[in-house]
């Protein structure tokens, strides 16, 4: 059965508990920002390398247009900088993200840890299971989002012209926006299940409701695919909605188990 330890505890007492754990989350991912600071070439190595026409993805495609019979074509971009500090912002802005990156598994175990007493004595030990399956769904959402969603959205939308008289210029502030967005956006999605199982941990969710609902999850899920991804390009849409509604299959399927245990 669940813990009693902190029956006791008053409304304000928990409270206190989420600011420590939000302060703790708080200073690890500073900490990850602030070494990630200190490599600034690696990380605008990894980050600009889809502005370059030598990216996995891109090379990728230029071998399936190969083996169809069609040329490739070159793709290269070159980022501009418009503000005096932007540069140095941007730095900074970029180092904290992949310091939260970094420090997602911390994240998802203090998150956890904070609802531990409402999880039976024999669930504490599957804490670290489900830290580890966090993580590998946060990551695998971020390559997603990486290799695939971000690149294509990128090409697409930096060589449309509306005329050849209208050059595309790209700032780097709109670029890192982009791609912080998508690439996060995605990894945040990929929590759904872990989100959801929370959440029915808490009675706040059941599988009922998700069922009777999945229509309406349809439709959204397709609102959220199309603002992250913002092209006409049916292929990169399905890329992003498709995992989602997966996803929101196998959370209904979560939630279940956690209904029927907490009736047992």
């Amino acid at each position: 059965m669940a813990s009693n330890a902190d029956d006791n505890l008053t409304f304000w007492d928990h409270l206190d508990e989420l600011r420590g754990t939000l302060m703790r989350i708080i200073g690890v991912t500073m900490l990850f920002g602030i070494a990630a600071f200190c490599f600034k070439d690696w990380l605008f190595e990894v980050v600009l390398a889809p502005t370059k026409s030598d990216f996995v993805t891109y090379r990728l495609l230029d071998r399936i247009g190969a083996m169809a019979g069609s040329e490739s074509v070159e793709f290269s971009l070159s980022l501009i900088n418009t503000a005096l500090a932007q540069q140095f912002l941007t730095h900074m802005k970029t180092a904290l993200s992949a310091g939260l990156l970094c420090a997602v598994p911390y994240i998802l175990y203090a998150l956890l840890a904070f609802i531990m007493p409402a999880l039976y004595d024999h669930e504490r030990k599957y804490v670290s299971l489900l830290v580890v399956c966090g993580y590998v769904m946060f990551m695998g959402g971020v390559l997603l989002g990486y290799f695939l969603v971000f690149p294509f959205t990128f090409r697409f939308l930096s060589t449309y012209q509306v005329s050849a008289d209208v050059a595309n210029m790209i700032t780097l502030d709109s670029y890192m926006s982009a791609f912080m967005g998508m690439v996060f956006m995605l990894g945040l999605i990929f929590e759904m299940p872990i989100l959801c199982w929370m959440l029915a941990k808490l009675r706040v969710l059941n599988a009922e409701f998700m069922r009777k609902y999945r229509r309406h999850a349809v439709v959204l899920i397709l609102i959220i695919a199309a603002i992250i991804t913002p092209t006409a390009d049916v292929f990169t849409l399905s890329l992003v909605s498709l995992p989602m509604l997966l996803l929101y299959e196998l959370s209904i399927g979560v939630v279940s188990v956690v209904n029927k245990k907490s009736i047992e």
